[in-house]
């Protein structure tokens, strides 16, 4: 039997976080041995929905006709739609009734965490509800000393400038406006933002934060998944301000590139991420800067070996394996036969 994951909309949302956790679910799945496919087959038991776009209703309604089962990601929460993009805040009590409808369609939900998952349970859905990471590709993304002096030359930086990066859309929800508050507060250090949204698309107030940026802040856009990596691996200090969350893929392949990662004190990353034992967490732009400056003098103790095993916990491979024992725990794929599922148990 296959998944079908559905790719409608995924033209719209391919630089974004959605994007990618679409791109690792076919790999996850692949490296659990189960067969995708791009369509629907004779042979597919159900399909994967990712977005909460109109047409994913109509595929969403178009596997109940066929007698399949939705299994559909709640990538997108109420909390974390406000603050994005124009209008959004006003918008949310609204985006909330959509998203309950739309996942109230899947006759089951994923989502990246605990967290996500409570919110979710919160809205009344009455489909079971389960956490499962979006995961991270821990052997694409991985410690690589010689990408400190590729990540340097490209973008015009000394062997000894000390280098502060963020990923994420330039939006204020992702803490944008704090990072260039950070930047001034820090003028002796480079920082690089990685990600881009259409100006047409954000507040106004965004817009200008970004045209009056300090001296010592570049916008390189949106890179391909090489640069970033070269990113995560060249820089000193991977800072993510953002303010909502239901995972962030960014900060699993920050970790699993080893890069000393400071985050925001927030309840997505309560019970996998500890302040002082894999990540550094700060409540205000003040703390922020207490641990940046720390990590840059070198003063705080290096947290990337644990940081690398909390990445590896949720690599594609274990994923993947969570991805089929859900599936065989809501009869969407029959149990594995005993000789299969030993060694599943093994890998």
């Amino acid at each position: 039997m296959k998944i079908y994951i559905y790719s409608g909309g995924e033209k719209l949302v391919g630089r974004s976080g959605v994007g990618q956790a679409i791109r690792h679910q076919r790999e996850c799945l692949r490296r659990a041995e189960i067969e995708t496919s791009s369509r629907w087959t004779k042979d597919a038991a159900a399909v994967h929905v990712n977005t909460v776009l109109p047409d994913s209703v109509l595929a969403a309604l178009g596997a109940r006709l066929r007698g399949r089962k939705v299994v559909w990601y709640g990538h997108s929460t109420m909390e974390d739609f406000r603050g994005s993009f124009k209008g959004s805040d006003a918008l949310a009590p609204l985006f909330r009734q959509w998203i309950r409808f739309c996942y109230g369609l899947g006759d089951v939900v994923l989502t990246p965490t605990e967290y996500s998952r409570q919110l979710l349970e919160g809205y009344g859905l009455k489909r079971p509800v389960y956490s499962i990471s979006n995961g991270v590709d821990t052997d694409y993304f991985r410690p690589d000393p010689a990408a400190r002096s590729a990540f340097r030359r490209r973008y015009g930086l000394e062997e000894d400038a000390r280098t502060v990066i963020s990923v994420g859309h330039t939006i204020a929800r992702k803490g944008l406006t704090e990072f260039l508050d950070l930047a001034r507060r820090i003028p002796s250090a480079r920082f690089l933002w990685f990600g881009w949204t259409d100006p047409r698309l954000i507040p106004q107030e965004i817009v200008r934060a970004i045209e009056n940026a300090p001296a010592n802040v570049r916008f390189p856009g949106f890179v391909d998944r090489e640069r970033l990596r070269e990113a995560y691996c060249g820089a000193d200090v991977f800072a993510f301000m953002s303010h909502e969350e239901t995972e962030g893929i960014v900060v699993l392949e920050a970790l699993a590139c080893g890069i000393p990662t400071v985050v925001r004190d927030i309840p997505v990353y309560g019970g996998w991420l500890e302040d002082g034992k894999n990540v550094y967490k700060a409540a205000n732009t003040g703390e922020f800067q207490q641990s940046v400056e720390g990590l840059l003098a070198g003063s705080l103790p290096d947290l990337t070996s644990a940081g690398r095993a909390t990445a590896e916990s949720r690599s594609l491979e274990a994923v993947g394996a969570r991805l089929r024992e859900i599936y065989c725990r809501e009869r969407i794929l029959p149990p594995l036969p005993a000789p299969v599922r030993q060694r599943h148990a093994r890998a």
